[in-house]
Parts: structure tokens; sequence; C-alpha cells
């Protein structure tokens, strides 16, 4: 079943460092991201240094930010590790929603709220917190949501997760992680309120 959405974009907050007007002489630290792009090609720094002509010193203290690489070095060391220059200095996208502040969104059930934690705008994957009333509980019906992996975390209280042809008694940090279009529903089976959380990857189809 595919999710409905509700609530204003408004309870979103996105926070990131703006880029400086005027020129600053503050450095900007660049190594760790030098550091995580070597990585990523599964480089070490030797492979770096003899493709770049820059001694293994040097690249060690460009990464720990001891030292500032000239614009030359730079352009050497981007083409080695596959990046742009601007991604080095790139503020970062960094999406905070503080607690009970993601916008109300229903993916169906009964006596339950949830909240939307992750971006409007992130498609890969997906974080909703759930509050669920005593007996609370999802469809009647099994449904699916459009994802390709759906996990289950219990954050306080005890829920029944129903799959086809089996279910789980989840109590307060049990995980469970299955097919995100396998049929399911749930339910609270207890007198006390419980809270989830759903992680949906990618995000489920609005």
């Amino acid at each position: 079943m595919a999710p409905e959405w509700a609530g204003a974009a408004g309870n979103e907050r996105f926070v990131h460092e703006a880029l400086p007007v005027e020129p600053s002489n503050v450095p900007v630290a660049i190594g760790s991201r030098i550091r995580a792009a070597r990585q990523s090609q599964r480089l070490t720094i030797e492979q770096v240094a003899d493709a770049t002509g820059l001694t293994k010193g040097f690249l060690s203290r460009v990464e720990r930010d001891l030292t500032s690489p000239s614009v030359a070095s730079l352009v050497t060391l981007c083409q080695v590790l596959s990046i742009s220059i601007g991604d080095l200095f790139a503020a970062p996208e960094t999406h905070l929603t503080k607690r009970n502040d993601g916008p109300r969104i229903s993916l169906g059930g009964q006596g339950i709220v949830e909240r939307l934690l992750t971006a409007r705008s992130e498609r890969r994957l997906q974080i909703i917190q759930a509050c669920i009333e005593p007996h609370g509980r999802g469809e009647s019906e099994l449904y699916a949501v459009d994802c390709d992996v759906d996990v289950l975390h219990v954050i306080k209280g005890s829920i029944r997760l129903i799959l086809t042809n089996e279910q789980y008694d989840l109590e307060a940090g049990d995980t469970v992680t299955f097919p995100g279009r396998e049929p399911h529903t749930w339910i609270n089976p207890t007198d006390k309120p419980v809270e989830v959380l759903w992680v949906l990857v990618p995000a489920a189809s609005r």
C-alpha cells in the first residue's frame, strides 16, 4: 500500500553552512574528504604517492590537515582520486529533525501517530517514528510498502509483526528486517503505548 503523505513542509529544518560571501582567511579542512576519497578507491597512500609524484609524508600531512597542498598538487590529487575540487569544499547538505518536529504522515492503521524523521527529498532511505496507543493496530489485511528493505526497530514497549507465514513478538531493543514488498501488518497487543522506528530502503513511493 502506498503511503499517504501529510504535514507541512515547514516542520522540516535544514542545517548547512553557507559559503562566505567575502573571501575568508580561515583554512578549510579537506583532509578527511581526501582520505575518504582515497579509501573509497581502495588506494593506499603509497599508491597515491606513486601516481601523483607527491611524497607519502606530504600526503599523510594533507589528510590530517597539517599542511595545505598547492593548487597544482590539489588538481593532481583530485584527478587521481576521481573527484572534483568543488566536492572537497562543498558544504554538506544536512537535515535536522528535532524531537516531535517531524511532519505527520500516515501509512494506515488505527491508534498510531507517525512522523517522518528524514527529509522529504531523501530518496535513498526513509526513517519513520511511530507512537502506537494501547491495542493500536495496522491495516486489518496484510499490506506491502513499495521499498526493497523494511526494518522495524522497537524503542519502547512490545509489538507483534505479522507476515504472510509467520509472526514476531518484539520487545524494546529488538529489530527485524524483511523484504519491503512482503505483505505484513502489526498490532500492539498490550495495555501500554509502543514507540518504534520503521526504516525503508529506498524511500517508499509517495
